[in-house]
């Protein structure tokens, strides 16, 4: 009886004096529309909670942070592998010009950038998946099923001089969605 009492009572202590770890917030991918035009199969998605508080400090201080976008198209197969019908990488890099007060996006590297005046517009056309060219409708045949996976990534940022290892939180959201799947048929 006294060996059941301090082991309640050692549970009891943990759950009291053991930190209670914050659920982190995954981030979600919402409201998939898989649809086509008269040359390309279209996707339209949305990023959920894609920032955490570290990676929101950090890029305000300048850092830039990256999303990456993977799409993969596949036509299924009943006896042998799926089929990979297309593969697309999209790479969105926030960045805040502390000089000029204002958020630049660049998309797969572009040279412009389109410029947002606040954070939160910015935030949304990073979480913003709308109008991306999956496949080629040439690629496809007609009356056939197919399926997108897809996962968004938000990368490391890599600072000047390995200077990460010295501010340790920038390796806190090194994170990724995962992956979704989406039927469709042409």
């Amino acid at each position: 009886m006294r060996k059941l009492f301090f082991i309640v009572l050692f549970v009891c202590l943990g759950c009291v004096f053991v930190p209670l770890q914050a659920h982190a917030i995954e981030p979600l991918i919402k409201e998939i529309i898989i649809t086509h035009n008269k040359e390309n199969v279209i996707l339209y998605a949305r990023v959920i909670n894609g920032f955490k508080t570290e990676m929101e400090s950090a890029i305000l201080a300048g850092a830039p942070t990256v999303f990456t976008v993977m799409v993969d198209v596949y036509q299924p197969r009943s006896f042998i592998w799926d089929k990979k019908i297309n593969s697309y990488e999209i790479k969105r890099t926030i960045k805040y010009d502390n000089v000029k007060k204002t958020f630049s996006i660049f998309t797969n590297g572009d040279k412009t950038p389109v410029v947002f005046p606040d954070f939160e517009s910015a935030q949304k056309a990073m979480a913003d998946l709308s109008g991306i060219t999956v496949v080629p409708l040439s690629k496809l045949i007609k009356g056939n099923t197919y399926y997108l996976q897809m996962k968004v990534k938000i990368d490391k940022v890599r600072l000047p001089l390995h200077m990460e290892s010295v501010f340790v939180f920038v390796s806190f959201w090194d994170f990724e969605t995962a992956w979704y799947k989406q039927n469709f048929s042409y």
